[in-house]
């Protein structure tokens, strides 16, 4: 390799061969160091960060050779807070590797820790308020909230505030009587109340509080008496949802519950079968013979047709001819067909 090298005369950087030659720095680390070593002394009240863009050392390049410079001593910084509550940051970049001690004892502070280390907090500044005095706290003014813990509704408690029954019935025995209509109410109440709770899970803007949820179930119920499951009331309360949305959850659901309330279910009487009647020997001409009757006749119904052929026609109804089948056919074709044995 061939070197030509000529010393400046002016306009030049002492750089020293521990910084170019420091195998854990970077180049654009040492780029920076020799960068602010060359700078006028009223350049250096900027930050570092603002340097290394000039030099187009920016993100994470920056980051990483910043890192690097604070590991070997070359950068040191502190953190304080002002008078006025702000932080502020100081820095020191060197040419050689120095020590907290030694960084310390050129910025004319006694030593602190190095990078991002938590100052004392400084006493609090003396200053005015920036509106008004101080002034003492005032009370009174609202008026208390009404109780009504004392009063009782009609409706069962819901899933979204469960309370305690203070007399609580006993336990149904298995083998007693049935629950009362009261009980069967009450249930049916529940489960319209928790049907209208639920549908918030499929449209937010059907959200409804406890209380309006049990004012709503009583018209809910008509729904479930009259035969529809839990999913038909569901989905009917979703189903065509407005163009504009639903403004007012409550007004919805009540118009929907009372205008689109279906008829009452008519209970189909179950198929009773006719019942069946006994074996009833026939009146008529002819071997005796027996048929099971429909209704008061007591001929068959080839003896009834027998006799209302002879009285219409003079004669008695001819028996008919048995022809086998492939000579029927051939007399509907308009041929004749050889019957097996023939010819």
């Amino acid at each position: 390799m061939l070197r030509h090298a000529i010393a400046p005369t002016a306009r030049y950087t002492k750089a020293s061969h521990d910084v170019v030659r420091q195998p854990r720095l970077n180049s654009d680390a040492k780029i920076l160091i020799l960068y602010v070593q060359g700078l006028p002394e009223g350049s250096t009240s900027k930050p570092l960060s603002e340097l290394a863009q000039k030099l187009g050392i920016k993100g994470r390049a920056y980051q990483k050779a910043k890192v690097q410079l604070v590991e070997h001593g070359y950068v040191h910084e502190w953190r304080s807070q002002g008078d006025g509550g702000r932080w502020i940051t100081e820095q020191l970049v060197a040419n050689t590797p120095l020590t907290t001690e030694q960084a310390g004892h050129l910025r004319g502070a006694p030593p602190a820790s190095p990078l991002m280390s938590p100052p004392a907090p400084p006493s609090p500044s003396t200053q005015l308020p920036t509106v008004g005095e101080p002034t003492a706290r005032t009370a009174g003014g609202y008026k208390p909230v009404e109780d009504h813990s004392d009063k009782t509704t009609p409706h069962p408690p819901s899933e979204a505030e469960p309370t305690a029954d203070p007399d609580p019935e006993p336990t149904a025995d298995p083998d007693g009587p049935e629950p009362t209509a009261g009980s069967a109410d009450s249930l049916q109440l529940a489960r319209a109340e928790r049907i209208l709770l639920s549908l918030r899970h499929s449209r937010r803007e059907l959200h409804l509080g406890v209380r309006e949820a049990r004012a709503l179930a009583v018209e809910a119920v008509k729904w479930l008496e009259r035969g529809l499951s839990e999913s038909d009331l569901r989905q009917a309360l979703l189903a065509e949802r407005p163009q504009d949305g639903v403004r007012s959850a409550v007004g919805f659901l009540r118009y929907r519950l009372i205008q689109k309330l279906p008829e009452p279910r008519i209970p189909l009487r179950p198929y009773e079968p006719p019942p069946v009647r006994e074996l009833l020997e026939c009146q008529g001409p002819g071997e005796k013979h027996v048929f099971r009757p429909l209704a008061d006749e007591t001929e068959c119904a080839p003896c009834r047709r027998s006799a209302a052929h002879a009285t219409f026609y003079g004669e008695p109804e001819p028996e008919p001819d048995r022809i086998p089948w492939r000579e029927r056919i051939a007399r509907i074709n308009g041929t004749s067909a050889a019957l097996p044995g023939e010819g």
